[in-house]
């Protein structure tokens, strides 16, 4: 029995016919199956949770964007007793993009149905709570961090600028627009340009592994990466591996604006690592601190301004199908 999780708004609605056409093709092949549709955020975590908690259901299969993936992913009971199918119907398909997915819902079903192989594929933890930025000797002092909330993300989390981005683009008209016009990846660079013009470069202090803390004057943001690319394709940790045990952290600092606004598009590919301002680092976990409460992103998915972060990798690995 396959259980399919459909987010029918996915790219403005393409999600709900690209199933249409999917259930057309289970119906004429017999194949077993049952449905659950999104209604509102956070929904595809509830019925991922339902799902796998019931011992039976051992593939799951997730028709949407990055951020519906990011849902069910946040439900699964198991990591380890789960193998996930993934249609990539959304407007960044960052998840898809580095795993090499197919992304034409037909030849994806047939894949899914006929697997030729398997992805183990680490899932990133995010934490966060409340937390102090005390520059102290060039240590810092995180006496009331708690950490008392946490999020699994897939292909990258991030605080600052990147996050921002995230955040206009969950509620803008241009990215309803430009799914219209298949162009929605396009989105994202577009309320970037707007957003960093605006925005104010903030202290960062990060922490790689709990050794000695490093330290950023005017950070315009820190992401943490499972994957190597996020937003639609900016390839901002070129060398990130979803499966080597390892995230690896990009930090973008102490450059003027427009500089930052001219290295942007050689993010798409990966040019930018070799610009003074863009620190990488790789690490089994990370924390993060700012000194005033930036925006917050698992996945393109927002999270309330925090000061103070800490990620880390799952224990177990989820088996992706090869498509």
């Amino acid at each position: 029995m396959y259980s399919f999780i459909i987010n029918p708004n996915a790219r403005s609605g393409k999600g709900l016919r690209a199933w249409k056409l999917i259930e057309h093709r289970l119906e004429e092949k017999s194949v077993p199956y049952q449905v659950f549709f999104t209604k509102y955020q956070g929904h595809a975590t509830q019925i991922a949770r339902t799902l796998t908690q019931e011992k039976d259901c051992r593939s799951l299969i997730v028709l949407g964007g990055d951020g519906t993936l990011n849902e069910a992913v946040n439900g699964i009971a198991d990591l380890a007793q789960v193998t996930l199918g993934y249609i990539p119907i959304g407007s960044s398909n960052d998840f898809a993009r580095s795993l090499r997915l197919e992304q034409d819902p037909l030849k994806a079903l047939e894949k899914i149905l006929t697997p030729s192989g398997y992805i183990p594929v680490n899932i990133g933890s995010l934490s966060w709570g409340r937390g102090i930025f005390e520059n102290t000797t060039s240590q810092i002092e995180n006496t009331l961090s708690l950490f008392e909330h946490s999020r699994r993300f897939v292909v990258s989390a991030g605080l600052g600028f990147d996050a921002g981005v995230c955040h206009q683009v969950a509620v803008s008209r241009l990215k309803v627009f430009l799914n219209r016009i298949g162009l929605g990846k396009l989105s994202y660079a577009a309320v970037a340009v707007g957003l960093l013009l605006s925005l104010t470069p903030r202290r960062m202090t990060l922490t790689l592994d709990d050794q000695t803390p490093l330290e950023f004057d005017r950070a315009y943001f820190a992401a943490v990466m499972n994957h190597p690319y996020e937003g639609g394709g900016f390839r901002f940790c070129p060398k990130a591996d979803p499966g080597d045990d390892i995230l690896d952290v990009i930090v973008v600092a102490g450059l003027p604006k427009w500089k930052t606004l001219l290295l942007l598009p050689t993010a798409f590919k990966g040019f930018h690592v070799h610009f003074k301002g863009v620190s990488t680092y790789r690490c089994r976990t990370v924390e993060i601190h700012s000194e005033k409460g930036l925006p917050v992103h698992t996945d393109g998915e927002p999270v309330v301004a925090q000061t103070c972060l800490r990620a880390g990798l799952e224990d177990q690995k989820l088996r992706v199908i090869r498509t």
